[in-house]
């Protein structure tokens, strides 16, 4: 127990939080005609999550050094377990939004203090073997999400995806404070609450401009509102971050190219990979009458592919710079996605299997490697803000590509369909439309926009790949950085 105690309760609580990025994914038609939601509700479901996960994770993990980091993944458990059931219970699609939030806010004090808490209990060979685990356990919740989400949408219904993580949270919390012990960061450090609320208020106000513009359009004066809200919050954000003691994020390392490349290709990885899964899962249910289950099982093909690619990886590309591995994964992914975007009224799921195979190859690169690369391009002493930036910037991504891809899908369809059926074809209400339009018509369409969104998705990864093979290059960044050093400043990537 004293040497897989602390890394069970860890990676339990980890196992929780990345599963619940997308096991909602195939569960969203039976929300969509249980809660009565539009494609925006739905969006939202998904995007609130990744949103206040991705928003307050820089600031969150900088107050566990202060505030204890032990006590800050514990109430982070409670939270993420109070608002999962009331997810569960949630009667409407504002509830439910509203609850995912609330598990984004939890998810991202569990996120930011798993590798600081597991760095303070393991060292040497024995962190090197924990970091392995928590890793394993990462790739698998990603994994299993879409199945397990499918099984039980299939089973028991919908909301029990959430509450299947009232035991977890039980067992992790009780676990954590029976063997994790308390630690701390440097108890100096000025927790920075400007910072963290001018950068939420900028993800936010993007985010919610980018979901806007799916119903209301881009020059509509609520969307260009909320782009300018969003302006002018960064500029709050970089303003503030050049004058506090202690940034969440130093402005200035944008200056270096190498720095942002990796930004760029952390902020494209996760919607060029994922952010269509959402859309493709709605096409294999309603359109092509599969169950969650066998919709599920579609995505395993990724899954799959991601895993062997990864635990190979390990040891045929040791030494291998992380900006090849990174950057070719992110151009895997692209090719990946514009093989997807064949479909047409026939098509069947297995149209999707090469895709989604060359998706989960550039995954299995790309995800290892992302933390290391953003390392190798700074000093030592602030890698925890590196890695936490990289997980920042890739949550962040993932919430606008399911708002932009989303709004790129209403767009094709309402080249087909009058703008009421576009939107209630996007939001999975295909049965709802078919005494009006063709079984033909309605499939071609769909197809259509989403074969659009996938090319949209490839782009995005194409261009981030190509970013950072040409720009993150560095003498640091040429090393090996798999070493004990490295796995020692890998604690600290979620601070």
């Amino acid at each position: 127990m004293r040497t897989w105690g602390p890394l069970t309760a860890v990676c339990l609580g980890t196992f929780m939080l990345l599963l619940d990025v997308t096991i909602a994914v195939v569960a969203l038609p039976d929300m969509g005609r249980a809660l009565h939601a539009s494609l925006s509700d739905l969006q939202w479901v998904m995007d609130g999550y990744a949103l206040a996960l991705a928003a307050l994770l820089l600031g969150i993990g900088a107050a566990a050094d202060v505030l204890g980091r032990r006590r800050v993944h514990v109430a982070g458990v409670v939270l993420f377990a109070v608002a999962s059931l009331l997810c569960g219970l949630a009667g409407g699609p504002g509830l439910l939004v509203a609850a995912r939030c609330l598990q984004g806010v939890g998810a991202a004090a569990m996120f930011a203090t798993t590798l600081p808490l597991l760095g303070a209990v393991y060292q040497g060979r024995q962190r090197s073997v924990a970091l392995g685990v928590w890793g394993a356990v990462s790739g698998a919740a990603a994994a299993v999400g879409p199945v397990v989400g499918g099984l039980l949408t299939d089973g028991p219904g919908w909301r029990w995806i959430f509450f299947v993580n009232l035991p977890v949270s039980v067992a992790s919390v009780w676990l954590t404070l029976r063997v994790v012990p308390e630690s701390h960061g440097e108890r100096r450090r000025r927790i920075d609450l400007a910072g963290t609320a001018t950068f939420a208020a900028f993800a936010g106000a993007l985010t919610y401009g980018a979901v806007r513009a799916g119903s209301h359009g881009w020059t509509e004066s609520g969307t260009l509102l909320s782009f300018a809200l969003a302006v002018l919050a960064l500029v709050c954000f970089v303003v503030v971050e050049l004058r506090v003691a202690d940034p969440l994020l130093d402005p200035r390392l944008f200056l270096r190219p190498a720095f942002t490349s990796v930004m760029v290709g952390a902020f494209a990885f996760n919607p060029a990979a994922f952010a269509v899964m959402a859309y493709s899962s709605i096409w294999l249910q309603t359109l092509l009458g599969m169950s969650p289950v066998r919709g599920g099982l579609v995505f395993l093909w990724l899954s799959l592919a991601s895993f062997v690619v990864a635990a190979l990886g390990g040891r045929l590309l040791h030494g291998v710079p992380a900006r090849l591995t990174v950057g070719g994964g992110l151009l895997l992914i692209g090719v990946g996605q514009f093989c997807s975007a064949v479909l047409d009224a026939g098509s069947t799921a297995t149209t999707l299997v090469p895709g989604l195979v060359l998706v989960g190859i550039g995954t299995g690169l790309v995800s290892p490697g992302i933390a290391g690369a953003a390392l190798a391009v700074v000093e030592p002493q602030r890698a925890g803000m590196a890695g936490g930036a990289v997980n920042t910037f890739r949550q962040l991504g993932y919430a606008l590509g399911i708002a932009v891809f989303g709004t790129v899908l209403t767009s094709r369809l309402r080249d087909t369909l009058p703008p009421d059926a576009a939107h209630t074809l996007a939001g999975g209400g295909a049965g709802a439309l078919r005494g009006a339009f063709s079984e033909h018509t309605l499939r071609s369409a769909f197809a259509s926009g989403l074969n659009t969104a996938s090319v949209a998705a490839g782009a995005v990864a194409m261009i981030g790949g190509a970013l950072v093979l040409t720009l993150a290059r560095s003498p640091r960044a040429e090393r090996p950085t798999v070493t004990e050093s490295g796995a020692r400043t890998l604690t600290e990537v979620k601070r």
